[in-house]
């Protein structure tokens, strides 16, 4: 297995706590994230949700209950995450979580904005 960059977030570990709905995730820089299962299903990564620019990012409503059912390694970089609604096509590279976890305030302001504006809601 190749070393990691330096520069890169290298994950130490990484615990799925379902009765929570939320993933804890430790970086090798000291860092630890407790980001919820609702947020990493509205910011998966996939083409479903990101659309291949920025003007077509979709905004999903009606995931406040979302759960995580499983990880998957993607080699020595990422995790495909597994929710209870289906959706399985993310892959969350170790550099994607670290900036869910460092910007999950202002991700998670700019969601509940998005939400208000096209008036969905976080409840199914």
């Amino acid at each position: 297995m190749k070393a990691p960059d330096r520069h890169d977030p290298w994950p130490r570990e990484i615990r799925v706590y379902r009765a929570e709905k939320r993933l804890e995730i430790d970086f090798d820089d000291g860092t630890t994230f407790n980001l919820p299962a609702e947020l990493l299903r509205v910011e998966s990564p996939s083409a479903e949700v990101q659309g291949h620019s920025p003007s077509q990012k979709v905004t999903v409503p009606g995931k406040r209950d979302v759960g995580i059912v499983s990880l998957e390694p993607v080699g020595n970089y990422a995790v495909r995450i597994l929710f209870d609604d289906g959706h399985d096509t993310g892959i969350y590279s170790w550099s994607y979580l670290y900036e869910l976890g460092r910007d999950q305030a202002e991700i998670w302001a700019a969601y509940l904005r998005a939400l208000e504006e096209k008036g969905l809601a976080r409840d199914p």
